[in-house]
């Protein structure tokens, strides 16, 4: 079966399951449990052997126990470290020491860790792919990782969890870090003892993901076929649910193991058979290639009856409800008898309720958002909504992504005016030649008032950066104003048209 049939029969929100090989794959600097553990080794104490003698005592039939590994060099390092308050590590000395004016003991280990890993710069030989992958990000429910670094969710936007937080979550939008983060080094799990303490309170977590696993397809990827965490998760599963129940069938159809193949272009996912002790073979489904962007494009291309998106802005406000305040709650199934509301949650039947999920300002708002992810199902909304000749509307990007959009021709001419005559009536001392939205706020010469033409200036003479231009109005305080939504309008000229 092609990837495109398999997940064109899901009926629900993915789950990605993400393993290690992703940030091997993504970042410019990331390590396998192995490298990571044999680097914190070799930079404390140089000769490979000292690394080598660790992991010769903790060689099994089955393989390599790193938690072990782990366990001795934090001895050893933490020692190293406080017999050298001043050598090589002492910034992170000087961590630690200041942690514990303030009654926090962290382990020296463990901070050195998220020093290590706190770099997430992207390989630009995967741009491209990572673009597809933040384009499917609409269409994923929630993350599970067993990844410390924080590079999914930076990429993806979703809200980190780590420890008991997991438990107090909603789903969707989360990124479950079942075994801690960088952001909270005293959560890292990586020794014996960490493991230990994991699995005796991991019940209540186990739970929760168990419920994920039964309600969603699970697309795990950055493992391979014999990983621990994958057999980890199976037996967890099993040890619920009947091996030869229809329910056990259902979740087994649902899963979908993508294992990487260097140079392979397949797409094709084939049955799999895994071995665990204690269990009947588990055969599940598996995916072996190096092609992730077709993986990607097919799940940006999913289509369900509620997007990812919906169900996320819908836990929020009924997480609200239950929170208390001053939210009104209505019951009706005819909008006409609602007053308006800030935020309105309507239940009831298809032929009397009309929902749009964005306004055109929240589509301006999230501009980069929707084209980075390549929402065209939002993007038809603007078919539903007067675009006023006064309103300064970014269309041009909008329509790379739905060329479907009404009246198109009319929305870019009214979009070209409105910047051309903001550039053509602009005072002199606005039509300097500048870099960056920066070098226009810094300089004096330009009044309060006309920087924002200054900018809009630079961007249509083709002197400014679109890239700076891109993170000024992503990090601008407010996205209604019409400040961003003219410089917004400037930038998606020059950018898109």
């Amino acid at each position: 079966m092609q990837v495109q049939e398999f997940v064109n029969n899901f009926r629900n929100h993915p789950v990605m399951f993400i393993g290690t090989g992703l940030s091997l794959r993504y970042l410019e600097n990331s390590y396998s449990w192995e490298d990571l553990l044999k680097k914190i080794a070799l930079d404390f104490e140089p000769n490979e052997e000292y690394y080598l003698d660790i992991k010769a005592d903790y060689m099994t039939a089955y393989g390599c126990e790193y938690e072990k590994v782990a366990t001795r060099l934090e001895q050893d390092f933490n020692k190293h470290l406080q017999d050298n308050r001043n050598g090589k590590f002492k910034y992170i000395n000087d961590i630690f020491y200041e942690n514990m004016k303030n009654g926090i003991n962290i382990s020296r280990f463990k901070l050195y860790i998220s020093e290590l890993l706190k770099d997430i710069s992207l390989k630009d030989s995967m741009l491209e792919e990572i673009a597809e992958l933040k384009k499917a990000r609409k269409n994923i429910g929630s993350i599970i990782t067993t990844n410390y670094d924080k590079m999914i969710e930076e990429m993806f936007s979703f809200n980190p969890l780590i420890g008991n937080d997991i438990l107090l979550s909603n789903p969707y939008g989360s990124v479950y870090k079942i075994h801690g983060c960088i952001s909270a080094p005293d959560k890292i799990i990586i020794t014996e003892k960490d493991y230990c303490e994991f699995n005796e309170k991991y019940e209540l977590i186990r739970a929760q993901l168990l419920s994920l696993f039964i309600h969603n397809p699970i697309i795990f990827i950055g493992y391979n076929i014999g990983d621990k965490n994958i057999k980890d998760i199976l037996k967890t599963i099993f040890s619920y649910v009947d091996y030869s129940s229809e329910e056990s069938k259902r979740i087994r159809d649902n899963f979908l193991l993508v294992e990487y193949e260097k140079d392979a272009d397949n797409t094709e996912v084939v049955e799999h058979d895994i071995d665990i002790e204690g269990f009947p073979t588990i055969r599940i489904n598996k995916l072996k290639t190096d092609n992730f962007s077709t993986l990607y494009q097919t799940l940006s291309n999913l289509i369900l009856p509620v997007s990812a998106m919906d169900v996320r802005k819908v836990q929020n406000v009924v997480r609200e409800i239950y929170a208390g305040g001053n939210i009104k709650v209505s019951i009706t199934e005819d909008l006409d008898k609602l007053k308006n509301s800030d935020k309105v949650l309507v239940v009831g039947s298809k032929n009397t309720i009309k929902y749009e999920f964005q306004t055109i300002s929240e589509m301006m708002a999230n501009y980069f958002q929707i084209i980075e992810e390549s929402n065209a199902q939002l993007l038809t909304l603007i078919n539903k909504q007067k675009i006023q000749i006064s309103q300064y509307f970014p269309v041009y990007g909008f329509s790379k992504v739905c060329p479907d959009i009404s009246n198109l021709q009319v929305l870019m001419e009214q979009q070209n005016k409105k910047i051309s005559t903001l550039v053509k009536n602009a005072p002199q001392s606005c039509q300097k030649a500048y870099n960056n939205p920066q070098e226009v706020l810094d300089d004096n010469e330009i009044s309060r008032t006309n920087k924002t033409i200054a900018i809009i200036c630079a961007i249509m003479n083709s002197s400014m950066d679109l890239s700076s231009v891109k993170g000024y109005l992503q990090s601008f305080s407010d996205k209604r104003a019409t400040e961003y939504r003219k410089i917004l309008c400037a930038y998606d000229i020059k950018q898109y048209s």
